[in-house]
């Protein structure tokens, strides 16, 4: 997917846990899981802007595009 996921590395970054982070958005961690692998295939603009005000960070700072080679 051309669609990078860097959760994971904001997370890091923020010095935050996914638990803590499923709790201050209000969605479930394994919803959370299924995000950070990539295996979403749509996120709502209210989560993504609750996921962004939680870390404080822009929406690119969690997506990124890649294009295929």
């Amino acid at each position: 997917m051309p669609i990078i996921i860097r959760l994971d590395e904001v997370l890091e970054e923020k010095g935050m846990k996914s638990k803590e982070l499923a709790q201050r958005v209000g969605i479930t961690t394994a919803n959370l899981s299924i995000l950070k692998t990539g295996k979403a295939k749509a996120i709502r603009f209210t989560t993504l802007e609750a996921i962004c005000e939680a870390l404080d960070c822009q929406p690119g700072d969690i997506l990124t595009y890649a294009p295929k080679q």
